[in-house]
């Protein structure tokens, strides 16, 4: 009898998906992570006679756009659980330590790596800049580990919180320079298509995506708390508002039309949906059915991951590390132990953590999911030379992230928080005041 490759992953993806939660609250006590496992697994099963297709970006365009579409859902995902899981109010001062790993951190980044790839990899203008935009933010989805935890934890910690809410809000910057470089394809000067990429990429999309995210998380939020809370609680004849579990489609929903109206109009869905994430958060923030739409949110992050996970050992099994060089490897390297934890550093240098706690947000700059996601849009609507050598190198960074940053920061971040570093210089460990006690009661 011969095994079916379609049925094997069958079973393989299920017994994932079963060792998902165990594998994660077990490998933290050997510094290995989830994605660790599931890479490595994902590289061997490929690796075996089995006839499994092979996944190859740089090779197969379809290969391309099917990465492009399946990472594009879960860094929505990603962006969804994250937007939720933030109970810190929204104000300039208490988003103050974010905006200069925005404004600074991202775009040094950006000009460092797109640097690297002109002169030490010999790649066109327009590739590095791809590059550069490709590997520049800090990934939603493979940052879990640093990120902050679930709603209503009620506690402070300036660490996590800059690491999530970077890697929220950075998409709003990596796909400017990700149409930066597709604008700058067969381009040989600047010219009138520069004051069109700062008029329409940079401002015009990153304010769309800000105001439809933030329109669609008011609408959102107003028809989960007073519409179907207060039509459910009147079926249960009580007199605070109830929920159901099957609310939190509303929220997945919600967040879903926020990517795509925002998309419609021109704006960044990502950004769209990160914002309408704070935004619904915001509302009866200390209602106990946030907890509900994050679990909801969360888990189906994690069932598309674990298919991103084994898909991305595929494409190193199927050989998209033929085309490493030692100058891409070295600048690889660099991205993760030089330049992130330089930029980061200048950004934070303005930032009230104690020092070890600034060098721990400017060196967990988790590389992942998202990088595929703009390599493989990239390359779906431009014609960019040197595909092999820029999926290489990306493949070559986001592994060695997921192995780096997934062995230490849960070690690091444990001794940061042993240390008290995790908390800005004067203020207290107290969180910032949401809201009273919830007083809801959730349904079934």
């Amino acid at each position: 009898m011969t095994l079916d490759p379609r049925i094997f992953l069958f079973v393989v993806f299920g017994l994932a998906l079963i060792l998902a939660a165990p594998l994660e609250r077990r490998l933290g006590r050997y510094w290995l992570s989830v994605p660790i496992v599931y890479v490595a697994a994902g590289y061997l099963i490929w690796s075996l006679p089995l006839g499994l297709p092979a996944i190859n970006p740089a090779r197969d365009g379809f290969d391309a756009l099917t990465l492009e579409y399946v990472t594009e859902f879960i860094v929505i995902a990603s962006l969804m659980a994250a937007g939720i899981a933030i109970d810190r109010p929204v104000s300039w001062v208490n988003w103050r330590q974010i905006w200069p790993l925005l404004a600074i951190a991202m775009p040094l980044t950006v000009a460092a790596v797109a640097f690297l790839g002109w002169w030490a990899l010999g790649l066109a203008p327009a590739s590095a800049i791809l590059l550069g935009a490709a590997l520049a933010p800090t990934d939603p989805v493979l940052a879990r580990s640093v990120q902050v935890g679930p709603p209503g934890e009620d506690q402070r910690h300036d660490l996590r919180f800059s690491l999530t809410a970077e890697a929220g809000l950075n998409d709003g910057l990596a796909f400017p320079f990700t149409y930066l470089a597709i604008a700058a394809v067969g381009m040989t000067a600047l010219g009138g298509w520069t004051l069109e990429w700062i008029a329409l990429d940079l401002v015009w999309r990153i304010a769309a995506g800000i105001a439809m995210g933030w329109v669609v998380g008011r609408a959102g939020a107003w028809f989960v708390f007073e519409r179907e809370a207060e039509a459910l609680a009147a079926e249960l004849d009580s007199d605070q508002p109830a929920y159901s579990t099957s609310e939190g489609l509303i929220v997945l929903g919600s967040l879903l039309l926020a990517y795509g109206a925002a998309e419609i109009i021109g704006g960044y869905g990502f950004l769209a949906v990160f914002v309408g994430a704070v935004t619904t958060r915001q509302r009866e923030n200390a209602s106990r059915y946030h907890k509900i739409s994050h679990h909801f949110i969360d888990q189906i992050e994690q069932i598309v991951l674990v298919v991103v996970l084994f898909g991305f050992g595929a494409m190193l099994a199927s050989g998209v590390l033929d085309a490493l060089t030692w100058p891409a490897a070295l600048v690889g390297l660099a991205l993760i132990f030089v330049i992130r934890p330089l930029a980061g550093l200048c950004a934070e240098s303005i930032s009230n953590l104690p020092l070890a706690g600034k060098l721990a947000v400017a060196f967990l700059g988790v590389r992942g999911i998202g990088s595929i996601y703009y390599m493989a849009y990239g390359q779906s609507h431009a014609d960019f030379s040197g595909l092999s050598t820029l999926w290489a190198t990306a493949s070559f960074v986001i592994l060695v992230s997921i192995l780096v940053h997934g062995m230490v920061s849960g070690p690091l971040i444990s001794l940061i928080e042993r240390r008290g570093a995790h908390i800005h210089v004067g203020t207290g460990p107290e969180m910032l005041a949401l809201s009273p006690e919830p007083t809801d009661k959730p349904g079934d």
